[in-house]
């Protein structure tokens, strides 16, 4: 358990941070900016729980609980050596994605398909849900960016991918099932 009695150390002064193995690191590295957007996309869901409810308002708080095991798996590099660790490091799990394709697949069964883009908006929890899906789609491209340099968890990559679709298709549901979307018209403001 994570036991924090203060809260400033001092030690990130000169632009540098510890990883979850320990490792001293650019506050800039790929890794940091990896896990510091995973952190964005949950304080974003924790806007969009202001709007939520019932099953929504679940939903939501699982992807949050989540969101911190992803950034637990990002922070802690050297998989190869998890082996080893004296506490092994929490690793995202391909179950965690198939629940997302669940969810996404249960939301979706009663959408009309889409026949236009669709723009951020409508309802207030649709817009932040459409927040939530840009800017996990942001930490996806950065997780991206760090796997073609560094050996990451695939399921945290495939974790990140499903949820900006979940934020979608969540967003969709949030719109009255689709009906209250705000639709593309392309050139019409030409």
């Amino acid at each position: 358990m994570v036991v924090l009695n203060r809260i400033y150390t001092r030690t990130g002064d000169a632009g540098q941070t510890a990883l979850g193995n320990g490792t001293r690191v650019s506050k800039t590295s790929a890794r940091v900016a990896t896990y510091g957007t995973v952190d964005e996309t949950n304080a974003t869901v924790g806007l969009a729980r202001l709007h939520a409810s019932g099953d929504m308002d679940l939903a939501l708080a699982r992807i949050q609980n989540d969101l911190f095991d992803l950034g637990a798996d990002f922070c802690r590099p050297d998989m190869a050596k998890d082996s080893e660790s004296e506490y092994p490091p929490l690793r995202m799990d391909p179950r965690q994605v198939a629940r997302l394709e669940q969810e996404i697949d249960e939301m979706n069964a009663d959408l009309a398909p889409l026949r236009s883009f669709i723009l951020p908006g409508g309802s207030p929890l649709s817009a932040h849900l459409h927040l939530c899906r840009t800017v996990s789609r942001r930490a996806e491209r950065l997780a991206v960016e760090l796997m073609d340099s560094e050996d990451i968890n695939a399921a945290a990559v495939q974790y990140l991918n499903r949820l900006s679709d979940w934020f979608f298709v969540a967003a969709r549901v949030a719109n009255a099932n689709g009906a209250d979307d705000v639709l593309w018209q392309p050139g019409a403001t030409r």
